[in-house]
């Protein structure tokens, strides 16, 4: 049996909003690495909320005889062509300082979440021990 601490909701959301980072991240970071790249596209991925829309919660079964759902979680990868800052001439869309500024949206998440979760974790604990 798995962690008793996966089957609290926040806890799975929580970790569901990490991973989604984790992909905006490398995304994010391939952009940076072909800033100088003739006719690379900007790409980034869809919001979280909307992640969550497409990659409802699963049913599960602890026998294999019980229903369970098998679809997988899939990460939607567009190119950027609204909000650019600019194409060179070069055919490229990236613009470092609007890459920086993920970066840094997605840091800032990432700690809010870290924190969330850490405060969570003390308030459950504190209501357990009593």
């Amino acid at each position: 049996m798995g962690n008793p601490l996966d089957q609290v909701y926040l806890f799975g959301l929580a970790s569901r909003r990490a991973e989604w980072l984790s992909n905006r991240q490398v995304v994010v970071s391939e952009n940076i690495a072909n800033v100088n790249t003739p006719g690379f596209r900007a790409k980034d991925i869809e919001d979280f909320s909307e992640a969550m829309e497409t990659t409802r919660l699963a049913m599960a079964g602890s026998s294999p005889l019980h229903l369970s759902d098998v679809s997988g979680r899939a990460v939607a990868v567009d190119e950027v062509d609204e909000g650019t800052w600019g194409t060179v001439h070069s055919g490229n869309s990236v613009s470092l300082e609007q890459e920086m500024l993920k970066a840094g949206e997605i840091s800032r998440d990432f700690a809010l979440d870290t924190s969330v979760v850490k405060a969570f974790h003390r308030f459950l604990l504190t209501a357990t021990k009593g």
